[in-house]
């Protein structure tokens, strides 16, 4: 659809990562009773308790007031009413009807104030928790989480699924290094340049990459550095993504399936996040755009929720019935929210004063209802928090401890900004 109207602007001590380290120090039989992890019943549980994040991110601003904080029979509350949700007390805009039924495996957010109502500064400041001015570029949440929880998965550990544009790597990964940059899947659809060519045949490819190999080798005994090492560590991890090349082809998922997400963009791209999830990538964005609504605010909202609504509360079911909602952190984000005041256009303008943020899942309080917007929605009268503080609270979820940093050829990086902290309310 075209924007015109936009302004063009289980749980176990030691992390799965961290027994595979102890098997590396030859400690694993000894210790963990190999036998019995190398079971499938074993190797299904290890897959389940890997710290998975997802976000699904609303990009242009979707409107506080038409999804998870509406207002209904205020001069700014729009023509929508209310429903009922599976929390009790915990009332949605009507136009999630489907999303009402799986909100008691969620939290809500309501009292976010960012002060930010610039689109690029407030996807920096959502993703990133810093803002755009701090000196320095920062590593996004999904750098951040394929860094901390890797699990040497053949699959990329940082994706972002995109409805149009991509299809490479990002620069969004900071001082934590290209090898945990998102990889942009345009579409939805595999990575380009994933498949041999026809005209190379399987003995002669594996003949050439022997070849290679035992190249490198021979130079890395004379001339290793980090450049190099991490050239091998690219073209190793792209071998991989070839030989898994099928884990982003959708196509392969039941039928009725794929009915049930919905035959367009959204309801595709959360389907493959599912399916990505299941195949142990880290962290999975998927980006549903249209949301900055400056006009008919109300039309585009019933058409984007309507779109938003099934396949979400489709893809939560199905990973709290897969047993991996309770190791997946799933958070709903925009940059930023909308306007209370409804504008000549019958459109909400940019606001970053008082609007939501939907989490769930791992590490996340169930059915909590966090911070309060007063009658009108113009401002947050309790529970103010902003962008620092959900970082702070994202990381923690997942088993990371944000006040930590990382090492990174001696130098110490934060992991999350120093000067924060995390929402201990919502944290189970």
């Amino acid at each position: 659809m075209r924007c015109d109207y936009a302004c063009q602007s289980q749980d176990h001590s030691l992390a799965r990562r961290q027994f595979l380290g102890s098997m590396a120090a030859g400690l694993g039989s000894a210790a963990c009773g190999f036998d019995a992890l190398a079971s499938p019943k074993a190797a299904e549980q290890l897959a389940r308790d890997q710290k998975r994040v997802l976000v699904v991110f609303l990009a242009g601003g979707v409107s506080q007031l038409e999804s998870w904080d509406p207002k209904p029979g205020t001069p700014t509350g729009g023509p929508f009413a209310t429903i009922p949700t599976s929390v009790p007390g915990l009332h949605i805009s009507e136009l999630l009807p489907h999303s009402a039924k799986i909100m008691h495996h969620m939290a809500v957010v309501r009292g976010v104030n960012t002060r930010e109502n610039n689109h690029g500064k407030g996807k920096y400041m959502m993703t990133t928790g810093r803002r755009q001015e701090e000196p320095g570029e920062f590593p996004t949440i999904g750098a951040t989480v394929a860094r901390a929880l890797e699990s040497g998965s053949a699959i990329p550990g940082h994706i972002q699924i995109t409805p149009k544009a991509g299809g490479t790597r990002s620069n969004d990964s900071a001082y934590l290094g290209p090898n945990y940059a998102s990889l942009s899947l345009s579409d939805g659809k595999a990575p380009a340049d994933s498949t041999r060519h026809d005209t190379l045949t399987l003995e002669a490819d594996t003949r050439r990459n022997a070849f290679r190999a035992a190249v490198n080798d021979r130079f890395l005994q004379r001339r290793r550095t980090a450049r190099t090492d991490l050239y091998t560590q690219s073209f190793e991890q792209a071998q991989s993504l070839m030989a898994q090349r099928e884990v982003f082809d959708v196509t392969k998922e039941a039928e009725a399936d794929r009915r049930r997400y919905g035959d367009h963009d959204f309801g595709r791209h959360c389907l493959l996040a599912r399916r990505l999830l299941e195949n142990d990538a880290t962290f999975v964005q998927v980006t549903h755009t249209n949301y900055d609504t400056h006009n008919e605010n109300f039309n585009f909202h019933i058409e984007q929720l309507e779109e938003f609504d099934r396949p979400f509360a489709n893809l939560i079911d199905d990973l709290h019935q897969r047993s991996m909602l309770e190791s997946t952190l799933v958070v709903v984000m925009s940059e930023f929210g909308r306007t209370p005041r409804i504008n000549h256009k019958y459109g909400r303008d940019h606001w970053g004063t008082a609007w939501s943020v939907v989490l769930g899942g791992c590490g996340i309080q169930k059915q909590a209802v966090y911070g309060k917007t007063n009658a009108q929605g113009t401002a947050v009268v309790d529970g103010q928090v902003d962008h620092a503080r959900l970082f702070h609270t994202y990381l923690q979820a997942v088993g990371v401890d944000s006040s930590s940093s990382f090492d990174i050829a001696g130098r110490q990086f934060p992991v999350a900004n120093p000067a924060s902290y995390p929402i201990k309310e919502l944290l189970a």
